[in-house]
């Protein structure tokens, strides 16, 4: 059975109109003009950059299901072949809804070294801003984990060069690997792609296969 979200191309991403409700009054102080998009849209991996096989994750973190792998499976990848020099594995977003696209945001303002462990947050706290009425005081919580105040996350919701940077990589990404649905995983050179929250058996299978 799929584990995974259906896509529309309508819902991939919020627009800047909508996102500027969802952040209420949010001030467009210093934080705002000086988030350096280059930074914030740089790439986001683990493992090492010569290692033989590369993957690259599609995800949105208000997907339950991206919250499974990355709970479940990735730990296993990431002991097994990720720490060993075998696989290194990319980040990208692709957030479905105003909420996801604004935890996407927020993981993109914060210092790319704390990149890591607030997706991770962002997912294990993933009820309390993604299935509430007013996502923006959790959002602000976990933020802080991230070195970002709560003037900082309402900045980073009104930055519309990120917002449009996060909008035209996943339109990109949606035409050039097919996505239909997050979490997607395309896998190697001759991009094998593996849909939806897989065990790690699974993962484990894929990898040592394409890996040869």
């Amino acid at each position: 059975m799929r584990l995974y979200l259906p896509l529309s191309r309508r819902s991939v991403l919020a627009g800047s109109a909508a996102l500027g409700a969802f952040a209420l009054s949010a001030g467009r102080g210093a934080f705002a003009a000086g988030i350096d998009i280059e930074t914030a849209m740089s790439r986001r991996f683990l493992g090492d950059e010569n290692a033989p096989l590369k993957m690259i994750e599609f995800f949105s973190l208000g997907c339950p299901h991206c919250r499974t792998f990355h709970e479940e499976s990735l730990p296993v990848i990431k002991e097994e072949f990720i720490d060993t020099g075998k696989v290194q594995i990319e980040f990208r977003d692709y957030p479905l809804g105003i909420k996801a696209t604004a935890a996407a945001m927020i993981t993109r303002c914060a210092p790319p070294d704390r990149y890591h462990g607030l997706v991770t947050l962002m997912f294990r706290s993933q009820a309390k801003w993604a299935q509430v009425e007013n996502s923006l005081p959790p959002l602000k919580t976990v933020a802080k984990f991230g070195g970002l105040s709560g003037d900082d996350v309402e900045a980073c919701l009104n930055n519309s060069a990120l917002l449009s940077a996060i909008r035209t990589r996943a339109e990109a990404d949606q035409s050039e690997y097919g996505v239909e649905s997050t979490p997607t995983f395309i896998i190697g050179p001759d991009r094998r792609k593996l849909v939806g929250a897989n065990s790690p058996d699974v993962f484990r299978d894929v990898l040592n296969e394409e890996l040869g």
